[in-house]
């Protein structure tokens, strides 16, 4: 295995400039990133540009990401990690793998409780979880909390993807945050009482479930939406108009969770890794997340996409998100003892 990682590595080095950022060479910031937006890399592109700085991204899974950073150690030459969800950020700190690095601009950019406490990373945009759900068969009146979905109302009625996907843990993990472990466990059973079918398939396949009839309702992530709205395949788009979304919990507010990034543990470029997530969570940069990709802003100044304010008004949680890190490994554990697969 070293014998591949390492002319691999040097495969790398040579394409970053060695990793290094002096006088005599070309400032750079490496990044490990999970995102896979188009928007993502015009700005990478933009912010070399404006600064210099040259953006070198290696793209690949969250999971595959973590293990390379580990695998390579101190001679990584990764600057940021990029991804998706609470708990991966939560892992990559957790696993000793980044490093503070906050910044007075940072810090004024995005609010306490969408970063970490030290400076491991921050968020750099938002994703509500909400009830979707199809006029025709559910009064918006029936909807209020996400735990009312286990009530015996909705028996056959509630299609879902599997426990094992990360935005349902992190959901898990915010009830058991407000909640309790067995309010949770609890909550899960009568919900896996409720299932119109087996747990599959992405957020995408739920929504196309509640339109042709096949439920009544679900929880999705809201970009996803977005982009059906917006899609090129005319299904997706029929699908999206067939439903309807709700804001679930107004009165704590509705479960929300992240994409970020942080600093890498032995960054080669630290000072260019902070200045890029200085960048990244400006109002204008958050603008053009939030307006390319339907994801709501980190930044508070900065409004979301028309067509998500179409949808409703978000009133978020203000949970830490770190919590959702933190009780990661007791949602799955209530899952698994739920029966939720």
């Amino acid at each position: 295995m070293k014998k591949l990682i390492l002319p691999l590595f040097a495969l790398f080095l040579a394409a970053c400039g060695g990793g290094e950022s002096t006088d005599s060479k070309q400032q750079v910031v490496n990044v490990y990133s999970h995102r896979h937006y188009d928007v993502d890399q015009q700005i990478f592109d933009d912010f070399e540009k404006e600064t210099g700085i040259k953006v070198n991204v290696v793209s690949a899974g969250a999971d595959e990401l973590i293990v390379r950073l580990q695998t390579e150690g101190e001679n990584s030459p990764a600057d940021l990690l990029v991804t998706s969800d609470a708990s991966r950020l939560y892992r990559a700190y957790s696993e000793g793998l980044l490093q503070p690095a906050s910044s007075p601009e940072i810090e004024k950019n995005v609010p306490a409780h969408l970063r970490d406490a030290e400076g491991h990373w921050t968020a750099l945009t938002v994703r509500a979880r909400v009830i979707v759900y199809h006029p025709d068969r559910v009064a918006v009146d029936s909807l209020g909390r996400i735990e009312d979905l286990s009530n015996p109302q909705w028996k056959g009625r509630i299609v879902a993807r599997s426990s094992s996907n990360e935005y349902n843990q992190s959901l898990m993990a915010s009830i058991i945050a407000h909640n309790g472990d067995s309010v949770a466990e609890a909550w899960a059973r009568g919900v896996v009482a409720n299932f119109a079918r087996e747990p599959k398939g992405n957020d995408r396949d739920q929504i196309k479930d509640i339109a042709a009839g096949a439920a009544d309702l679900a929880f999705v992530n809201t970009y996803y939406l977005g982009k059906m709205m917006n899609s090129d395949n005319a299904a997706e788009r029929e699908a999206a108009a067939a439903v309807k979304l709700f804001f679930p919990n107004k009165e704590r507010g509705t479960h929300i969770n992240v994409s970020g990034a942080g600093v890498t543990q032995y960054a080669p470029n630290k000072e260019n890794a902070i200045k890029l997530l200085e960048y990244l969570t400006s109002p204008t940069i958050q603008t053009r997340f939030a307006e390319a990709n339907y994801e709501y802003p980190a930044n508070p100044k900065v409004a979301a996409s028309r067509d998500l304010e179409s949808l409703g008004e978000l009133i978020p949680d203000s949970l830490p998100i770190s919590k959702l890190g933190e009780y990661n490994r007791q949602a799955v554990e209530a899952f698994n003892r739920a029966g939720w697969n």
